[in-house]
């Protein structure tokens, strides 16, 4: 083995360009290399492998970070929870302190109910593993504003807080940097009063101002200075323009870098002469804005020092992980979970009207290790829904199953495209013994009994599916579809307004199944066998124009061993196929190409007709004429002529049951059709 002498000094001659670089071809000069950089530290930076890019390296300068917690008080009693929560993720952070801006405790009351507010935020506050300092708020003095009638102590709750918090003002270094905290619910020194909406009573004392001014001398050598208080009396108004004063001494101090103030339960940056002005917003507390983007939200600041300036980042509670939860079983199980799909014990069967009134139960059966917790909702956009229960909770332990029941019922009216279905909205979480983890949300339909709705009549103007976004479909459940082994034909009429290079037009693939696609405007069929892959036939050149009609055929002929394309008719192209086709439980997807979920890819924008899949191979000649409007035969195992649709449910055809997505609509197909 190299000693470590020897080692830094090959790597010195590694880094070393063995002869000069041209300094007129700016193409071989080091990518990290400009003007007056220093050379690689070889003390810092060890490789053995020869890179003409100098990395540079980070400041060796010391740092230092810090967070500050909001208001908890003018909130719900959950709000505790959430400074718990916050104090959880401060820990993960690991700072060297924590400072507050006040209203810790929500006050305004009497001994024995502050005192009980007390030791709860203190109780919640000393999880923490650092050290963390109090701010002195209007919530943690005051009395209630109807015992002022009565026996109120002059300095109410002041000496309650000192005996029990800290000092209403004092300072402390830490690493070069000193933090000096303020007092601003001082009383009116001529009346008592106690009120942060009157100028006359948000003042300094002179007492206190005394003490800055003093302190701000003793720290006048500190690399920065942070003052902390609970009223942002800075931004003026009730406050009045008592803290001009104040700012006039932090100014000429020199090295005051911030001031972080509370209580207006928002965030707000108001730079003043070199110094920054921060009011934060709540941990827990009351949150009166409506928008949590600009500030009105729940949060914590982190505050990086260095000597040469100071970062702000603001971290929103419950943002924070902790990468030691994110164990194997939970990065492995926890997707599992998003995939459980329910088991529909009975599905909705609709009166000749519309009416409804049944029992619905749904299956859901835990896959996985861990607990689950889990929330069914049901609901619809059609008001004419009603649900009992309208939710349910419960715990799935690991290997067994729940089975929810609710009473669906439906007033009987009409039946048009104005129906809506119920859905399922399933919330769950996957649960550890020291963590949740959300799973995000899905909406499920419940299902329908399509044999229960009415048939359409064929229109007198010919119909199409228009696709009228990207992600528009329409989908048949894999449970609908009997197509049996062997032979089958798949065909449709599709109209595009454009050909994307990866296009879906009727599919049913994902390493299985089969498809036809567009990719391109060039048509091709494919099949996927068990043991061999995908086998498929296209086009070749030629190319689908848009803006008209094409009618596209796919073809396996089990008895021939290949699959078939043809395109208008034509036979255009032909490969061995011998073998099984690989199923899945996939829905097939009309105007798209299905996901590993199922979800909807490659959409196509235009329009589809007359889909339609038959047992056995309809086409075997070099040309046929396509029918305008397809026939069923006891062969057909789909056929959707996209008559009309009742809500979102196509009907015309033979299937039982074809629903579309949001951007897709049955409408007359234009004229040339």
């Amino acid at each position: 083995m190299l000693s470590l002498s020897i080692a830094v000094a090959a790597l010195a001659g590694a880094l070393a360009p063995s002869a000069p670089l041209p300094l007129d071809d700016p193409a071989q000069e080091p990518a990290g290399a400009q003007e007056g950089e220093e050379a690689v530290d070889v003390r810092r930076f060890l490789t053995s492998r020869d890179s003409k890019v100098t990395l540079p390296l980070p400041d060796e300068e010391d740092a230092f970070f810090f967070c500050v917690f909001g208001d908890r008080t003018g909130g719900p009693a959950e709000g505790i929870e959430v400074l718990r929560d916050a104090v959880a993720e401060t820990n993960l952070l690991a700072p060297d302190l924590v400072m507050t801006v006040g209203d810790l405790i929500q006050g305004y009351n009497t001994e024995a109910p502050w005192m009980a507010q007390m030791r709860e935020y203190q109780s919640s506050m000393e999880k923490l593993g650092m050290p963390w300092f109090p701010v002195a708020g209007n919530h943690d003095i005051y009395y209630r504003a109807e015992q002022r009638g009565g026996f109120v102590p002059p300095e109410e709750h002041e000496v309650r807080y000192e005996t029990h918090f800290g000092p209403l003002w004092y300072a402390f270094e830490h690493k070069g940097c000193w933090f000096i905290v303020l007092y601003t619910d001082e009383p009116n020194p001529e009346t008592g009063e106690r009120n942060f909406n009157k100028a006359e009573s948000q003042r300094m004392s002179p007492e206190q101002f005394a003490w800055l001014k003093e302190t701000l001398e003793v720290t006048k050598d500190a690399d920065h200075v942070f003052v902390f208080c609970h009223h942002p009396r800075w931004i003026g108004r009730n406050y009045g323009d008592d803290w001009d004063k104040v700012h006039e001494a932090l100014v000429a101090a020199g090295n005051v870098s911030a001031v972080f103030g509370g209580h207006i339960h928002h965030m707000r940056y108001d730079p003043k002469d070199g110094i920054e002005y921060f009011a934060l917003a709540t941990v827990g507390g009351h949150i009166g804005k409506p928008v949590p983007s600009a500030g009105a939200l729940h949060c914590f600041d982190v505050v990086t020092v260095r000597p040469s300036g100071i970062e702000r980042a603001t971290i929103p509670v419950g943002a924070t992980m902790d990468p030691r939860e994110i164990t194997a079983q939970v990065a492995i199980e926890a997707p599992r979970v998003f995939e459980m799909q329910p088991n529909w014990l009975d599905q909705i069967a609709m009166n000749p009207d519309g009416g409804v009134d049944q029992d619905v139960r749904v299956e859901l059966a835990n896959p996985v290790s861990a607990r689950i917790d889990c929330e069914l909702r049901f609901k619809s956009a059609d008001p004419r829904w009603r649900f009992t229960p309208d939710h349910v909770h419960a715990v799935i332990e690991p290997g067994t199953r729940m089975i929810a029941q609710v009473r669906v019922q439906r007033v009987g009216d009409s039946l048009d495209g104005g129906l809506q279905l119920p859905v399922l909205d399933l919330g769950m979480d996957y649960l550890t013994d020291t963590a949740r983890f959300a799973i995000p949300r899905r909406d499920l339909y419940v299902p329908l009994d399509m044999s229960s709705l009415p048939a359409l009549p064929a229109p007198t103007v010919e119909h199409a599916l228009v696709l009228a976004r990207g992600d528009a479909h329409a989908r048949v459940a894999s449970s609908e579809i009997d197509l049996g082994d062997g032979s089958f034909t798949l065909e449709a009429w599709i109209h595009a307004d454009r050909f994307k290079s990866r296009q879906g037009l009727v599919a049913k693939t994902q390493s299985s199944e089969y498809a036809l696609f567009g990719n391109d405007g060039r048509l091709e069929f494919s099949l996927h066998l068990q043991g061999k892959g995908y086998v498929s036939a296209d086009i070749g050149e030629r190319r689908m124009e848009t803006g008209r009609w094409h009618h596209v055929a796919g073809v396996f002929d089990d008895d021939a061993d290949e699959v078939r394309v043809y395109l208008d008719g034509a036979l255009l192209g032909r490969a061995e196929a011998n073998g099984e086709r690989t199923p899945n439980d996939l829905p097939l997807l009309i105007g798209a190409d299905p996901g590993g979920r199922g979800e909807a890819m490659s959409g196509l924008d235009g329009m589809i007709d007359e889909v339609r899949l038959t047992r056995g191979a309809l086409y075997g000649a070099e040309s046929f004429e396509p029918k305008r409007r397809f026939t069923a035969t006891d062969a057909t195992a789909l056929l959707l002529h996209m008559d009309g649709a009742i809500g979102p449910f196509l009907r015309g055809g033979v299937t039982a049951g074809a629903r579309t997505s949001e951007g897709a609509r049955v409408a007359p197909v234009p004229t040339g059709r």
